[in-house]
């Protein structure tokens, strides 16, 4: 997604923050659509869309939850483009979001990445600050 990298512990989410689920990065969207960073399967859309769980061809899990809070919007301003089970590959659409819609009903549209298996590597680290693009890189896995 394009926008602004954020420290985890900057976010307003004390779990998240605290890298109890994992390392990883956030990003206070710009646009409206989330991509896949990489190649593999999807293993988990919860119902109301503002999350998907990733599996890379390489074993990665990735986390991708869009705002803080936003289970509560139940499914509102979020649609999937994928679902559980579908190979995608890099670049490819996973679910589009309202982010001027949800800032509107008061909640934060703050897109969260964590490694859920960051305890299989050596180390996950944050590469990259300030403005991205889709598509740049924003973590290591080593």
């Amino acid at each position: 997604i394009n926008g602004t990298v954020l420290p985890l512990f900057e976010i307003d989410d004390k779990v998240f923050a605290s890298g109890a689920m994992g390392k990883g990065t956030a990003i206070i969207p710009s646009t409206n659509e989330i991509v896949s960073p990489f190649s593999g399967t999807v293993t988990s859309l919860f119902q109301t869309k503002h999350a998907i769980g990733l599996t890379s061809d390489t074993g990665i899990e990735l986390l991708i939850h869009i705002g803080i809070d936003t289970v509560q919007l139940e499914g509102k301003y979020f649609d999937a483009n994928v679902q559980i089970g579908q190979h995608i590959n890099k670049g490819d659409a996973l679910i589009t979001f309202n982010r001027t819609e949800i800032e509107k009903a008061g909640f934060d549209p703050t897109v969260i990445l964590i490694i859920t298996n960051s305890n299989e590597y050596k180390d996950v680290i944050e590469i990259n600050s300030g403005e991205i693009q889709k598509m740049d890189n924003v973590l290591a896995i080593v």
